[in-house]
Parts: C-alpha cells; sequence; structure tokens
C-alpha cells in the first residue's frame, strides 16, 4: 500500500508542475503588456531626462536633493546630503565613476557600470528581452499589497536577476540583483505619465550598505543637456 501510495504520488507530482507551468503566462506576453504600460511608441520619442526631487538615506538618518541626467545611454545622479555633502554616479555611455566625501574620486568596476549603463537607458522597455541571455517567468508573488508574475532573468555579466511585473498594470514594480554586498533590491511606484511615458516618483532601494528611498517631484523630457555634465573631474 505504501507502495502504491509512493508511486501514485510519483505519477501525479509531473502533472501537477505541468498544469502549473501551463497556468504561467509566457515571457513574451508580460513584454508586450510592459511596453504598453510604459507607453508603447511614446517611449521611443524619448531622447533625454532630467528628473529631480528628495533623497532619504534611511540607514543613516541623512536627506537631502536628487538629480539625474539621462541622454542617449549617458548618466549622472547627484545626490546632495545634508552633513554629508554629494554622492555622485556618474558614466558617459563607456566608463562609469563615483564620488562621495569619505572615499574620494573612484573607477566604478564593471559590475556596477553594467548595472548603471541599464538604468541610463531610456527605452528600457523596448530593450528588456535582448538585456538577457536568457529569461523566464517562475512564478508570482506580492510586493506589498501588489500582486505580481516574477521573472528571472540572466544577464552577460553577474548573477541572475528577479524582475516583477504587477499583474493588474504591467508594469515592473520591483528588481532584485545580486551584488558584491548580498543584493539589492528596488521597488517602484506611484507612476506618473508624463509626456505619454510611465515614470515611478518613488523609489525604494534596500542593500547590503545602505536603504534609500528616492522621490521624485518633477521630470522633463527632450530637453537639452550639456555633455560636460558625463565628464569625469580632474582627481
Amino acid at each position: 500500500m505504501r507502495y502504491l501510495v509512493m508511486l501514485g504520488f510519483a505519477i501525479a507530482a509531473p502533472f501537477q508542475a505541468a498544469a502549473q507551468d501551463a497556468a504561467l503566462p509566457s515571457v513574451d506576453k508580460l513584454l508586450e503588456k510592459y511596453i504598453a504600460a510604459s507607453g508603447g511608441a511614446a517611449v521611443q520619442k524619448i531622447t533625454s531626462r532630467i528628473s529631480t526631487g528628495s533623497i532619504d538615506v534611511l540607514t543613516y538618518g541623512l536627506t537631502g536633493t536628487f538629480e539625474q541626467y539621462t541622454k542617449a545611454g549617458r548618466q549622472v545622479d547627484i545626490s546632495d546630503l545634508s552633513g554629508f555633502g554629494k554622492v555622485i554616479q556618474c558614466s558617459d555611455g563607456k566608463n562609469g565613476w563615483a564620488y562621495d566625501p569619505q572615499q574620494g574620486l573612484r573607477q566604478m568596476s564593471a559590475a556596477e557600470l553594467a548595472i548603471f549603463l541599464r538604468g541610463a537607458d531610456l527605452q528600457s522597455p523596448l530593450h528588456l528581452r535582448t538585456r538577457y541571455r536568457k529569461m523566464a517567468v517562475s512564478g508570482n508573488a506580492k510586493v506589498g499589497d501588489r500582486d505580481a508574475w516574477v521573472v528571472e532573468g540572466q544577464p552577460p555579466e553577474g548573477g541572475p536577476e528577479k524582475l516583477y511585473f504587477e499583474i493588474r498594470t504591467g508594469l515592473l514594480i520591483r528588481m532584485e540583483r545580486p551584488d558584491q554586498t548580498g543584493g539589492t533590491v528596488t521597488t517602484f511606484d506611484d507612476f506618473k505619465e508624463v509626456d505619454g511615458v510611465k515614470i515611478p516618483l518613488t523609489i525604494h532601494q534596500d542593500g547590503g550598505q545602505a536603504e534609500v528611498l528616492i522621490k521624485i517631484r518633477e521630470v522633463r523630457h527632450n530637453v537639452p543637456i550639456d555633455d560636460a555634465r558625463f565628464a569625469k573631474p580632474a582627481a
């Protein structure tokens, strides 16, 4: 009898797994919905972006202003923290550098630069499929009170990443990335349509070294940005 029960379970399990797999949406369907939710053709029309707002480094009780300038695969993030000073991350599209008052000026590692450049892609929803060597839907999960499909993607460098697409809207609401400190979880919320494109106004990042909350107050698209903003300063 015990053998029959075990055999029955062994036979039933593959059928159960197959049924679960069949219930999952395909990666292509999720990406199609994500592109449409993000703005579709309007995404292609964005050539530059300036975002400004506030930043709170919750781990250390620091507050300040946040500015981000993005243009043609180049980006600079400037956080001016009260009582600490400016923290800058920047890439000219090929090389990356970072600065803070404690460490001074330093070159980004290859892994840091790869992640930063992916964030500098203004047409990211359109390029998500080619960003990863492989992608697969692994199931569903809760992000706060939001239901999401979970997609695991393997980038060309580094470990696998998890992307959470809200089931209701199709928007990307969370990303989980491995890094040297054990991993970073970034959650996106408070989406607003600006020039036909959906932008998250609240970004919560929880990493191994710090927990950060960014609130965007203003977004401007297709405005001139001087290339000098992306130049590495002298040491």
